[in-house]
């Protein structure tokens, strides 16, 4: 039995994330600039060292965040992780 149908399933887009920082330092940069509600609508997640996953209706805010911060930048938004060729 499948717990939800494909429809239901959150849509994701795959950032790599170029620069030196800690995923601390990312969650921190999100918060700062979305907030708490921002930050529960993209929830983000770690799929590997440098590839955030984010809910495709937020990424504009969150891609808004990492130019803020001028310490991480967005190398690459991808609709898989093939498309990402790391």
């Amino acid at each position: 039995m499948k717990l939800l149908k494909p429809s239901f399933r959150e849509k994701k887009r795959y950032l790599l994330l170029e620069g030196n920082f800690s995923k601390k330092e990312i969650e921190e940069i999100i918060m700062k600039y979305v907030g708490i509600l921002g930050y529960a609508k993209a929830s983000p997640m770690w799929i590997s060292g440098k590839i955030l996953a984010i809910n495709r209706s937020e990424i504009n805010h969150i891609r808004g965040a990492f130019v803020l911060s001028k310490k991480v930048s967005v190398k690459k938004v991808s609709g898989t992780l093939k498309g990402l060729k790391i």
